[in-house]
């Protein structure tokens, strides 16, 4: 399996300058070969491949002799990188390859000719390059992706390959349904509710302050370089508040379930609602799916999305009486049919809970804790989710 860990790390003077041309030439790099490919494509229907892009590399150099100056294997990952792009395009995972801009996030990879060696890490033309190591990997280290952020830190995401194959999922165990909420973060079937920190509301005073100190200052001057880095740390702190509390409530629940359920939320269209949009986007309930996910995967966990429509929140999870409208104000309601006394989100997580184990008994009605989870009427399900 493939894991990857990422450090911090302090290039001296020298070693930043260097990274820094290495940025830009990559950065270049890039963009022409978006453009050609682009323009390849609309005048002859076919794009550049992977060698193509690469082949342009020799005659490249010999032009701008600036192109020599960086690791040659960060200038032919670049083909690597756009054909992944383009190729993501045309499946529908993602969109068209945008050009990318000094401002934004640089990264370089090093696919070969690196080491991690104590608190050294070594790459090439760059030496050895003092690397704060919180923990060290088992197996082989395959690249190193060197970035750095708008705040001006460094950092290293070191790619291993420890030469396991992944465990076989097994379904034996406690099987947990989750739903995502705002008040509470996740509520889980078994009537635990997580908290829910709102990183982006405790700074956003302080943010508030930094960026308005921002927008006094002339443009392009130093000060508002300056002051640019002081927005961007504040945008970092919050970034990794909220990565530490994702990963250490992802592995609580990887590590005490067997089976994980969520719901496939369509979180791009949620944050159209303009009153929840803020929240929405401050809890990073995608991100904290996929770590969901690939941990399941790596424990030989079962993860599960169930569809995002269905009626989790309005439905019994006793006698699965459905209501016909439930807003989003009322947090506990009462059956009309069995009179059960209903938590709306532990009440939604059971359901949840439920329909997976359904879909995982092969999408027929099984039975799931002992119950039926379909209504016998097959009627299609509608309303709100949540």
């Amino acid at each position: 399996m493939l894991k990857a860990c990422k450090y911090r790390i302090y290039p001296t003077q020298e070693q930043s300058i260097l990274l820094g041309k290495s940025f830009g030439c990559v950065r270049w790099f890039y963009n022409f070969a978006l453009n050609l490919t682009s323009e390849t494509y609309k005048a002859t229907g076919k794009g550049l491949s992977r060698n193509d892009i690469i082949n342009l590399l020799p005659s490249l150099k010999k032009e701008y002799e600036w192109l020599t100056e960086p690791p040659s294997q960060c200038l032919q990952q670049v083909g690597l990188d756009l054909s992944s792009g383009f190729l993501n395009f045309f499946e529908k995972r993602a969109k068209y390859p945008n050009f990318k801009k000094k401002g934004q996030k640089q990264s370089i990879r090093f696919p070969q000719g690196i080491k991690l060696d104590g608190d050294y890490l070594t790459l090439p033309k760059l030496g050895k390059v003092y690397c704060k190591v919180s923990r060290l990997l088992e197996g082989k280290l395959k690249s190193v992706t060197v970035s750095l952020n708008p705040s001006g830190e460094y950092y290293a995401a070191c790619l291993y390959d420890d030469g396991k194959d992944k465990p076989v999922s097994s379904s034996e165990g406690k099987a947990i349904g989750i739903d995502m909420g705002i008040n509470y973060y996740a509520i889980t079937s078994d009537g635990t509710k997580h908290g829910n920190p709102k990183y982006y509301r405790k700074y956003e005073v302080k943010l508030a302050k930094r960026q308005k100190q921002l927008s006094r200052k002339q443009k392009g001057s130093s000060n508002r370089k300056k002051a640019r880095i002081k927005v961007a740390k504040v945008h970092s702190k919050i970034t990794r508040c909220r990565e530490d509390f994702l990963q250490k409530l992802s592995r609580k629940l990887v590590d005490e379930n067997q089976v994980i359920i969520v719901e496939n939320l369509a979180v791009r269209n949620m944050v159209k609602n303009s009153k929840l949009a803020k929240s929405i986007s401050d809890a990073g309930w995608g991100k904290f799916c996929t770590m969901l996910k690939y941990k399941s995967e790596w424990e030989g966990r079962i993860y599960i999305e169930i569809d995002r429509f269905f009626p989790s929140s309005k439905t019994c999870s006793n006698c699965l009486h459905q209501l016909d409208n439930l807003s989003l104000d009322i947090r506990s309601w009462q059956c009309p049919k069995c009179q059960t006394v209903h938590d709306r989100d532990i009440n939604a997580a059971m359901n949840i809970r439920d329909e997976g184990l359904r879909l995982l008994a092969g999408g027929h009605l099984a039975n799931a804790s002992r119950r039926r989870v379909r209504p016998s009427k097959g009627t299609a399900f509608r309303g709100n989710v949540g």
